[in-house]
């Protein structure tokens, strides 16, 4: 069995919808880890990009860095994430991007220290959910301040009917979900195929 299917099959028998369009699968994905779960879709994130000449996969603190970690396992290369707000150990060489966040309903600043990220770079994005599309246009703009190669972007999850998926393909852009949600409510589910 692909491991989109079994990705939607989690999410229906231990996701839970909650108010606000918010999905919750942290017993799974970013707060409890299924580790031997997370490594099959690292699998098939580098089966997905094995043509693409990647040398780096960015991400943004937290909950992307897990997916991240388990696609540069099969992919064997580093992983950056964008940490958000500059604290102490990262110098002021620095690129930048304003995100808002979906869930937290707050702003910050992504930020990659330019010591990881160059022009010589091809750099796959990485990240646990796309809904309006937020934190991967912090990231793209963060690959372009950096004068590196967009290779494409995957996210685990995707909220299709919140349409940030389908602008940024819309733009060009290579837009990989492992599951990808058209509607959702409490009392159901509903996958893209």
């Amino acid at each position: 069995m692909r491991d989109i299917v079994k990705l939607e099959e989690k999410i229906l028998n231990e996701g839970k919808v909650l108010p606000g369009d918010v999905l919750k699968v942290d017993c799974f994905l970013n707060h409890q880890l299924d580790v031997q779960f997370l490594l099959e879709i690292g699998k098939e994130i580098a089966m997905l990009y094995k043509n693409e000449p990647v040398n780096k996969i960015l991400t943004i603190e937290t909950s992307g860095i897990p997916i991240a970690f388990a696609a540069a396992q099969f992919m064997n290369v580093p992983v950056v994430f964008a940490k958000k707000d500059k604290s102490g150990n990262v110098p002021d060489n620095f690129y930048s991007s304003k995100v808002v966040s979906f869930t937290r309903k707050n702003e910050y600043d992504a930020i990659v220290s330019k010591d990881f990220l160059n022009n010589c770079d091809n750099v796959l994005v990485i990240d646990d959910f796309l809904a309006k599309g937020n934190a991967l246009n912090g990231l793209m703009d963060i690959i372009n301040q950096s004068g590196a190669k967009l290779c494409g972007c995957v996210v685990a999850i995707e909220k299709g009917f919140q349409g940030g998926g389908d602008q940024l393909r819309q733009s060009g852009i290579r837009v990989d979900s492992l599951a990808l949600i058209d509607s959702m409510s409490a009392d159901s589910l509903t996958f893209r195929k």
